[in-house]
């Protein structure tokens, strides 16, 4: 990221610290995967709580992530950056619904959601294409987060620890 747009981004700005995945989407290189790793620590923390009680907290991170992310952009001037990564946590923890904290759930819902963010096989690269704005940012990693949530559910039905 060249010196003029990182001067356009404040860590201190709550707005921007949480698009910016807590500062891991400044990551040098792959900041997506930086800011899907800094979603680890916040799926061990709600993967105790009722379903109804993560469904609800990962809703809000999906809704406020829509501002969240078209703000900073806004204030970056430049439309989904790749250091924006609120996306991939909302991906990462809709991956993670109803998935019981063990290391191997944790990565294999990772290269799951990864895969899905990376490759975007239709539909998620035709929303990633067509929607704009903060929605746009937010939408194409949800359902990225939708598809690998289907199968990491398929194989811990039919493979369970």
């Amino acid at each position: 990221m060249d010196k003029q747009l990182r001067s356009k981004i404040q860590l201190r700005n709550p707005v921007h610290f949480l698009a910016l995945g807590f500062g891991s989407g400044l990551a040098p290189f792959m900041p997506g995967t930086f800011g899907t790793l800094a979603a680890i620590p916040l799926f061990w923390l709600m993967s105790d709580l009722s379903i109804w009680i993560y469904a609800a907290i990962t809703l809000l991170v999906c809704i406020f992530g829509v501002s969240l992310c078209a703000k900073t952009a806004e204030d970056m001037g430049v439309h989904d950056h790749g250091a924006i990564v609120w996306d991939e946590i909302a991906g990462y923890l809709i991956t993670m619904a109803a998935v019981p904290f063990h290391w191997i759930y944790v990565v294999l819902g990772f290269a799951l959601f990864r895969f899905f963010d990376i490759v975007k096989p239709w539909p998620i690269s035709y929303l990633d294409k067509n929607i704009h704005g903060g929605l746009g940012i937010m939408a194409d990693d949800i359902l990225a987060g939708v598809f690998a949530f289907a199968c990491l559910q398929a194989l811990i039905y039919f493979t369970p620890i």
